[in-house]
């Protein structure tokens, strides 16, 4: 019995040795050029990875374009940093723009050991925001650029807009941030009503069990199980998501741009800090209310299937807002990321409306 038990733990152990290996292989953690038709790097083509020091911090991006002379986006993740999922789902992003890809403050490639002793305050990504913004100013040669926020990024998003509406031509907000702390009770909801007409009494029964009258928290009974739930059915990362581990972590595993070690932070961050840094704040902030007063054009892309950042809502918001400029534009195949789920129609959009300050192609 004891030889037998020793044979299958080397078994595991060179299994594990052989996953540690694979992986290594598989992690080179650079990013992948643009090239011609001939195997030469395209002229004027960017892609980087860069570390800069920002406010006594050491935060690293990507840089992607076909042209350096493109306008420029930078993009704002939500709860962890999502450029890993480019590699299977093209957004395309970098054939008309110059895309930057940012890991905030204590996420993915920007974690370090000294991450985990503190959250990032809302308050300190705005100015990292800003200064970043102002650093892609100067190496561009732009008098403005893009701001473009996901989730919990479109949360970061409306503050940044509101502080220096100067140094951007248009804000884009992908699975706008809105009445958070409603927004989950609306998923409850749903999720709750889907289980009993499945008769999934299990869930049920959990569910039930959840009280949501707290007007200041979410309940951990419920948010340990939110994202499983809203990934089952459907209505989480995109639509035909099911499962977290496959489709999102061993996605990210098999990702070429990222090294071990950056693999390692950006689960680390998220472990960490679960749905995001700023979430308390975020589930306390009824942005509808507080930020709706914009000096520049604004437009909000809004996947029909989002119960993560609610579409109902992101429309009651957009209503409310005060903007130059302002387009809704719903995306009918698409639950949380339409810029990975639609991306042909984001960038229909981009080139034919917000590059000219239009709204053409908004819903009417």
């Amino acid at each position: 019995m004891k030889k037998a038990m020793l044979y299958i733990l080397g078994i595991i152990g060179l299994l594990v040795v052989g996953l540690i290996i694979t992986l290594f292989f598989m992690s080179p953690g650079n990013p992948k050029q643009f090239l011609d038709k001939n195997g030469n790097k395209l002229k004027k083509s960017i892609s980087e990875k860069v570390f800069l020091n920002i406010n006594g911090s050491k935060q690293g991006m990507f840089i992607k374009s076909k042209n350096v002379d493109n306008p420029v986006i930078l993009y704002l993740h939500g709860g962890m940093p999502v450029y890993f999922l480019t590699e299977k789902y093209p957004t395309h992003l970098e054939d008309n723009f110059t895309i930057v890809w940012w890991e905030q403050r204590n996420c993915g490639i920007s974690y370090s050991s000294s991450s985990s002793q503190n959250r990032a305050t809302i308050e300190q990504l705005v100015d990292d925001t800003i200064i970043l913004t102002k650093y892609l100013l100067e190496r561009f040669n732009k008098q403005k650029i893009y701001l473009m926020g996901h989730s919990g990024g479109t949360f970061l998003g409306a503050y940044v807009i509101d502080k220096m509406p100067e140094l951007y031509e248009a804000y884009i907000g992908i699975a706008q941030i809105s009445d958070q702390l409603l927004s989950e009770k609306i998923a409850y909801e749903y999720i709750l009503n889907h289980y009993i007409e499945t008769k999934n009494q299990k869930m049920v029964d959990y569910f039930q069990s959840i009280d949501l009258n707290d007007q200041k928290k979410l309940p951990e009974e419920y948010l340990k199980i939110r994202d499983t739930a809203m990934h089952e059915l459907g209505i989480g990362t995109m639509k035909h998501m099911r499962n977290i581990v496959t489709d999102l972590f061993l996605t990210s595993l098999y990702f070429s741009e990222y090294t071990l070690s950056d693999k390692y932070h950006l689960w680390a961050g998220k472990s960490k800090f679960g749905i995001s840094q700023n979430w308390e704040k975020m589930t306390r902030t009824n942005l509808i209310e507080t930020k709706n007063d914009f000096k520049i054009p604004v437009y909000f892309f809004h996947g029909l299937y989002d119960y993560t950042c609610s579409y109902e809502l992101a429309k009651k918001y957009f209503d409310k807002i005060k903007a130059p400029i302002k387009g809704f534009y719903t995306f009918d195949k698409s639950a949380h990321s339409p810029l990975f789920e639609e991306p042909e129609k984001i960038n229909r959009i981009l080139i034919n409306d917000i590059k000219n300050l239009r709204t053409d192609l908004a819903d009417k």
